[in-house]
């Protein structure tokens, strides 16, 4: 039976997740106090450390705070992708690659990022390749026909996910972003773009979601290894 603890009165961390799914339970701190966010993480810590723990969309009090928070653990703070981590990462298995349209898209790609490491997956950035200068992008696809997965990160026009997945042999997961001015409505327009694909197998995640990109990433390739 699947096992959960009460936190406070406001919360009930499913603790049995890692084993159930593959997946750890995660904060996601958005609308959370910094106490609420950093007390679930120790929490977390305390209830499973079969690997480590992580919080996304974390405030500003959370990111300066966590450091001195969890004395003698390991905490991996990124103030760009808004994560914190505690506990010792992984190894890191596979190559997975997160791509961005433009430098804009960072946080969402570092994100996703931090999350394949929480995870095992090994990857790496490729940032700022976007349509407007393909050429750039051409200049990285050996690195892109090398990678087990590829997630490819825009806004504006949405447009890249479609050329990678023309390119590359390799699952692609595009994710929209929120950059982009007046039409591109907050991202829908580049949701619709890529959910529109003529590239086929190209999968979506929702708009911003480089956590659901890389959860999404790291178990393909973790049926592919046990496949094996």
């Amino acid at each position: 039976m699947s096992t959960f603890v009460r936190v406070g009165d406001f919360a009930a961390l499913d603790v049995d997740r890692r084993h159930r799914t593959g997946v750890c339970e995660v904060v996601f701190g958005a609308g959370k106090t910094a106490e609420q966010t950093l007390r679930l993480l120790r929490e977390l810590r305390e209830n499973d450390r079969t690997g480590p723990a992580l919080a996304t969309r974390c405030s500003d009090e959370v990111l300066q705070a966590a450091p001195e928070a969890f004395p003698g653990e390991p905490v991996g703070v990124d103030a760009t992708a808004r994560t914190v981590t505690v506990g010792d990462l992984p190894p890191p298995a596979g190559n997975a690659v997160v791509v961005t349209a433009g430098t804009s898209d960072l946080p969402v790609a570092r994100e996703c990022l931090v999350t394949l490491s929480v995870l095992g997956v090994g990857a790496q950035v490729i940032a700022d390749v976007g349509v407007a200068g393909l050429h750039r992008l051409l200049s990285r696809l050996d690195e892109l026909r090398a990678a087990d997965c590829v997630v490819v990160v825009a806004g504006m026009d949405g447009a890249l996910p479609s050329v990678v997945a023309g390119l590359v042999p390799a699952p692609v997961v595009g994710v929209p972003t929120s950059v982009g001015y007046g039409v591109a409505a907050g991202g829908s327009a580049a949701a619709t773009a890529m959910l529109s694909s003529c590239s086929p197998g190209l999968v979506v995640v929702n708009i911003d979601n480089g956590f659901g990109a890389a959860v999404h990433v790291a178990k393909i390739m973790g049926w592919a290894r046990r496949a094996e």
